[in-house]
């Protein structure tokens, strides 16, 4: 039987599922072994190709509706969400599963409902012309009931985190092997936020400008910088919203400026994946603010970590007790203004417990986190790893040598290299790439191409 043309197949899928379906189908599809049908779903249509169905501003995926692939199934409740914090070793779970089960988790951005732009996201996303039934039910209910924790804006972590699932057979020394299967958009927009004293070019804790840039240059511009009201509101943050539209090759992002707009591919992936790295004695220690990434992952901020991925954790405690938040629709490695283009995403994991000998994980992931996607081997490299507890070094020069003695490691370790034509081949051809600079303790992930590797 003969291959259908591309274009054709896509104005059929089109044309059955609707506009926003054949969204959402596609964007799962990408890297999880669909790669083929996403080439011919995102062809451009022809001329003929039947026309209808619903647009990319239809109904959002409210909890419990719409496809839920997964084993089980975790919706982001009050009882099931940390807002700002990550859970302890020994947390109670939300959910368990057996190793190697899916779970379908409907997580919700926290850009929207934050103290800053009001806590009220039907008035929040309103003012950007979202209809109330637009707004995600979940995210009204967190932002307006949440309290089992109190709220500082100024000092908590700004993430839901949803969780944790305790993963039947992990004990510290495991690893867990986190495979992304799909990461659906739950709505048609997203925010992209900076905010005073954050990001690439935040001011100094003494009011300066960092070695580089010098204060006229700070973002946002420090004239608008009312931190000292102590009303969120009044900070002078800056918010962009930005819709969700289909282009040819599939969504988009678009933010207008002037009479002119700029145009970009969503890449959904989950900014935050972990598991319980450290004992705690209250849910709000500052060693589980869920801003810096740990050795438990959390706020990795890798981009490729998408459909199709695996991320690799060392486990630390019973259970792994696994963790999500910080849906992205969007990111450009460095997440330079402080987030992505933040917004709601369904996504479905396999969770896999892989033991010490076992061979199911790369060696350097029983000690550190570790990535990898269809083509390529990610190591990764943090500053300070260790969480909020005495500070954050933020330099990337160590993120850096982290990154290359773990690429190192996986290449004698792993691929039978020796270390100096490892040290050599990486300076050739590997690609190092900073995966964010905003997130108090910064990161820096590798790259290495498995095609390169030949018997």
């Amino acid at each position: 039987m003969s291959s259908p043309d591309p274009a054709f197949a896509r104005a059929l899928l089109v044309h059955g599922l609707g506009r926003r379906a054949f969204l959402r189908a596609a964007t799962a599809l990408t890297g999880a072994g669909g790669a083929g049908v996403l080439a011919a779903c995102s062809a451009t249509p022809s001329a003929t190709a039947p026309a209808g169905g619903a647009t990319a501003s239809d109904t959002p995926l409210q909890p419990g509706s719409g496809p839920i692939d997964g084993d089980h199934y975790l919706e982001s409740t009050l009882d099931t969400v940390r807002w700002g914090y990550v859970p302890a070793i020994g947390a109670a779970p939300a959910l368990t599963i057996a190793s190697g089960e899916t779970v379908t988790i409907d997580t919700v951005s926290h850009e929207g409902i934050l103290e800053d732009q009001g806590r009220d996201p039907v008035a929040y996303f309103g003012g950007h012309g979202v209809a109330p039934d637009g707004v995600l039910t979940d995210a009204v209910t967190i932002a307006r009931d949440y309290a089992r924790t109190p709220r500082s804006f100024d000092v908590d972590g700004p993430h839901v985190i949803t969780g944790p699932v305790f993963v039947e057979g992990a004990q510290q020394g495991d690893v867990l092997k986190v495979e992304t299967l799909s990461a659906v958009p739950r709505v048609p927009y997203g925010v992209v936020s900076s905010r005073h004293g954050k990001g690439a070019l935040a001011r100094t804790s003494d009011g300066g400008a960092p070695a580089g840039i010098t204060v006229d240059e700070v973002m946002p511009a420090v004239a608008t910088d009312g931190r000292a009201s102590g009303d969120p509101q009044a900070y002078g943050n800056v918010s962009v919203f930005t819709t969700v539209r289909e282009g040819d090759g599939g969504p988009l992002g678009v933010m207008p400026f002037g009479d002119r707009e700029v145009a970009f591919p969503l890449r959904p992936f989950m900014g935050t994946m972990g598991v319980a790295h450290t004992a705690a004695t209250s849910e709000t220690a500052p060693e589980l603010n869920s801003i810096p990434p740990t050795l438990g992952g959390g706020n990795i901020d890798i981009r490729l970590l998408g459909a199709g991925s695996a991320f690799y954790l060392p486990v630390h405690g019973e259970g792994a007790l696994f963790y999500v938040g910080d849906p992205h629709l969007a990111m450009g490695d460095g997440e330079v203004a402080l987030t992505a283009l933040e917004g709601s995403l369904r996504a479905t994991f396999r969770l896999t417990v892989c033991k010490p000998g076992s061979g199911e994980a790369p060696s350097v992931a029983y000690r550190y986190p570790f990535a990898e996607t269809t083509d390529a081997w990610v190591p990764i490299g943090l500053s300070d790893p260790d969480g909020s507890a005495g500070g954050q070094v933020n330099d990337l020069d160590v993120a850096m040598r982290r990154t290359v003695v773990n690429a190192l490691d996986f290449l004698e370790q792993d691929q039978g290299m020796d270390r100096a034509t490892a040290y050599a081949y990486l300076s050739a051809a590997a690609d190092f790439t900073i995966s964010q600079v905003v997130d108090r303790t910064v990161g820096v992930h590798g790259v290495i191409t498995k095609s390169h590797f030949r018997a």
